[in-house]
């Protein structure tokens, strides 16, 4: 066996697994909202309360996100305490899958993405009182 036919086998091998084949499948990339990559620019369309499943009684803090790259509309979550104070209106959003490989984590129902950055600041750096929002 030679080296290409050893290196072809492996790539079709790998097919074989349904991990790979859902992960390097071309209609599911077609099909993520974020097209494949782990994260992506959006604007913040309005802030919305998500009731969270039963048996749990809350409403999460989300916001309503139109990326930039293909103009597509996702709720985000915004996570940790008071954080939703730092998203305003039309701020440009940095948002990032939610840890469940596309699906909803936890209670909350069809919410696939968090909110990371909010205008090139670290949401975690404005939570901790590191940074300040830049105000444009």
């Amino acid at each position: 066996m030679t080296l290409e036919s050893l290196v072809v086998f492996v790539l079709l091998a790998s097919f074989a697994l349904s991990k790979y084949k859902k992960g390097h499948n071309i209609s599911s990339i077609k099909a993520n909202v974020l097209g494949g990559a782990t994260m992506a620019k959006g604007i913040v369309l309005e802030k919305v309360g998500v009731e969270a499943k039963q048996p749990n009684s809350a409403i999460r803090k989300c916001v309503r996100v139109q990326l930039i790259k293909n103009g597509k509309k996702i709720t985000a979550f915004v996570p940790r305490d008071g954080c939703l104070n730092y998203v305003d209106e039309n701020d440009e959003v940095l948002i990032a899958g939610f840890g469940r490989s596309g699906h909803a984590v936890g209670d909350i129902p069809g919410v696939r993405f968090k909110v990371v950055c909010v205008s090139k600041t670290s949401l975690l750096a404005l939570f901790r009182q590191k940074k300040e929002k830049p105000h444009s």
